[in-house]
């Protein structure tokens, strides 16, 4: 961890820290003592433990959105903006599995002017699926009779819950679990999963 920039051994000491003893457990002196800096060196990248809370927020959540949005304008149908958001939103709880832990254990001491920005980028992704499914619909690739917005928050809180279960030592790789989200999804979506068209994006094992 010395060769690591300060900043992010600063983030790194207080994921773990926050993981083992939550926010209130932790001081801003022993995360000093233990990413070997200075109360200087805390507050020269940090103003305050309240932030430094935020920016643990802010990191993953800002990934999904960027990706999310990446996804809606980077594709041309609702089949495969879906699909790639999916992909993307799974992938965030490998990438970032301690900032998700600490979020769900401690957000509720998010401060006000530091909760808003989160609360403010969870409802822009939140809406860009509803689009997407929206969108889906009148497009006559996914069913007439969904619900927006039941279906999105479906999605929403079937992957969210991964972080509860998933091992990055366990026997499918992310990938694979963003494969098999994605095929789920679909599937339940689409118009006619059967379609030579949604074949890209089903699951396919590997000995097939």
């Amino acid at each position: 961890m010395a060769d690591k920039p300060l900043r992010d051994r600063i983030i790194d000491t207080a994921l773990h820290l926050f993981e083992k003893y939550g926010y209130h457990g932790v001081t801003v002196d022993r995360i000093v003592a233990e990413s070997d800096t200075s109360k200087g060196g805390f507050y020269h990248n940090f103003k305050s433990k309240d932030e430094l809370l935020y920016h643990i927020h802010d990191v993953f959540i800002t990934y999904a959105l960027t990706k999310a949005q990446e996804a809606y304008e980077g594709f041309p149908t609702p089949t495969e903006r879906l699909y790639a958001i999916v992909q993307s939103f799974v992938k965030v709880f490998h990438l970032y599995k301690p900032h998700i832990t600490v979020f769900y254990q401690e957000s509720t001491y998010l401060k006000p002017e530091y909760a808003e920005p989160i609360n403010e980028k969870r409802e822009e992704f939140k809406q860009i699926i509803f689009r997407v499914i929206r969108e889906g619909i009148e497009a006559g690739e996914f069913r007439p009779e969904l619900s927006v917005e039941i279906t999105g928050m479906s999605i929403i809180g079937m992957v969210n819950w991964t972080y509860k279960w998933y091992n990055p030592d366990g026997p499918l790789s992310i990938e694979e679990i963003a494969a098999y989200f994605a095929d789920f999804i679909l599937h339940a979506v689409l118009r006619n999963p059967a379609s030579p068209a949604a074949a890209p994006f089903l699951w396919r094992p590997a000995a097939e």
